[in-house]
């Protein structure tokens, strides 16, 4: 849903005013985004007992109408809990509330993953178990770096007089991520990916022969991992651009350093100083680019060289669970620092 409000600001103009109205507008695009929440949660929750329901041995079997609506009368409010969860750690300034509560989820499966590998470990998998816990440090190490790693543009702010004193004259820097979109080009790549696959199954359960066989096709073309892994790839990357586009604005930073008596050095305020910035972010980004996509994939990578694995090092678990460490962190750091400043 915030994605979604993120990406309407952009085609609807009070949507865009809304955005730069402070902390009223802020509040109100919060509104609008839990509004959005309970239908999209309604409409996943029909989706997953319907999903649950298909099969020779399905999962759930509801046939009364009353069961499915009560059913996802819970699945709603149980989401709307837990954004209600995740607003609550967010104000009390612990962390991102609804990142900790998926970075929660992904740990909780860490105990029961590992039990697993231990108990079907052979001594034929001790070379993979050391390339694999290699990979994992390595990666852990990369995607850490690549979250931390920013370019500094140098920005000097005019000397101004004003009486007998001077403000001013003192140099700074302007940082830019390289990985300025975080996890969500992934979460949102994996969302699409998964989409054709869902109606491919619910095309093949269809009377219709011809669309029966339509939805065997496109679930084969799907089950190919190697088709599977490039769409998924390319779709990160191209979700990385263009959210990007949407968080980072060029020509509004460039405004607000000329406002401020700022300026980049060898750069006039306006519009070159905002050509540069654009040139400089596309650079970065196609580094933050191609890391997202690589690893988004890195587990179909892994299981195509090594065919069976004691276990998976999942890269957008990994991005999510270290991205989500770092930023609370820095939080509580931030926290700590204040309380310092308070008590001198």
């Amino acid at each position: 849903a915030s994605i979604i409000i993120q990406l309407l600001t952009m085609v609807i103009p009070a949507l865009e005013e809304l955005s730069h109205e402070g902390q009223a507008g802020y509040q109100k695009m919060e509104n609008y985004t839990r509004f959005l929440t309970v239908p999209l949660a309604f409409l996943q929750a029909y989706s997953i007992i319907k999903l649950f329901s298909q099969g020779s041995s399905p999962i759930i079997s509801l046939t009364h109408s009353f069961d499915i609506f009560s059913t996802i009368l819970v699945m709603t409010a149980g989401t709307m809990f837990l954004v209600w969860l995740g607003d609550l750690i967010t104000e009390r300034k612990i962390g991102n509330g609804v990142s900790l509560l998926i970075f929660a989820g992904i740990v909780d499966a860490l105990p029961l993953t590992l039990q697993k590998a231990v108990v079907s470990f052979t001594a034929a998998q001790v070379v993979d178990w050391l390339v694999l816990s290699i990979l994992a440090v390595v990666t852990i190490a990369t995607v850490a770096l690549i979250a931390r790693a920013q370019r500094n543009i140098p920005v000097t702010y005019a000397r101004q007089i004003r009486g007998n004193k001077m403000y001013g004259g003192m140099d700074t820097y302007l940082p830019l991520k390289v990985n300025q979109a975080g996890m969500i080009p992934i979460i949102f790549a994996i969302s699409i990916v998964m989409f054709p696959s869902l109606i491919g199954q619910f095309m093949s359960r269809s009377g219709t022969v011809w669309l029966a066989k339509m939805g065997k096709n496109l679930m084969s073309v799907f089950q190919n991992q190697t088709i599977y892994g490039l769409i998924y790839f390319f779709l990160v990357v191209a979700f990385t651009y263009f959210y990007t586009a949407i968080i980072f604005h060029p020509e509004q930073i460039a405004e607000n350093l000329q406002k401020q008596g700022a300026f980049i050095p060898g750069l006039r305020p306006g519009q070159p100083t905002s050509k540069f910035l654009h040139g400089i972010s596309k650079r970065i980004m196609f580094t933050g680019a191609l890391f997202l996509g690589l690893i988004a994939i890195l587990p179909i990578i892994v299981q195509g060289v090594f065919k069976t694995t004691p276990f998976v090092v999942g890269g957008a678990a990994v991005l999510i669970v270290v991205s989500v460490v770092l930023e609370t962190l820095d939080q509580i750091d931030a926290q700590i620092t204040m309380y310092e400043y308070e008590g001198i």
